[in-house]
């Protein structure tokens, strides 16, 4: 099973469609098997292809902060399920998850256009 998670210093980035990084992670029997990672696309990541790349590297499911409707959306339609409320260490959160402690939080963001800006309303 691999799992992303949008990184920033390693931690999970608040934002998936601003982030540094996508670390990615091959679970195998419940263990950490291979740690990699996948520089973010230029500009916002809720309008470029990273949905896609994801998949093409069988990536199953999206460990994120917050993410809008529309990018929840997009990886959905990709097969990769998406469990919003995340954050702190990325090392510590893939463990919580293989534990089986980490649950969807049913909050994402509303994005707004304004500027060209982003707003999270929570």
């Amino acid at each position: 099973m691999k799992i992303a998670v949008p990184t920033r210093s390693n931690s999970v980035d608040d934002h998936f469609g601003h982030c540094e990084m996508y670390t990615i992670y091959t679970i195998y029997e419940n263990k950490i098997f291979n740690k990699e990672t996948l520089p973010s696309p230029q500009g916002c990541g809720c309008k470029s292809n990273i949905a896609s790349v994801l998949r093409e590297k069988g990536v199953k499911i999206m460990l994120a902060g917050n993410m809008g409707a529309g990018a929840m959306n997009v990886l959905n339609m990709q097969g990769i399920e998406v469990v919003r409320g995340c954050s702190g260490n990325i090392d510590n959160l893939i463990e919580l998850y293989i534990k089986g402690n980490i649950e969807d939080s049913g909050i994402g963001c509303s994005h707004h256009k304004n500027e060209g800006e982003h707003q999270c309303n929570h």
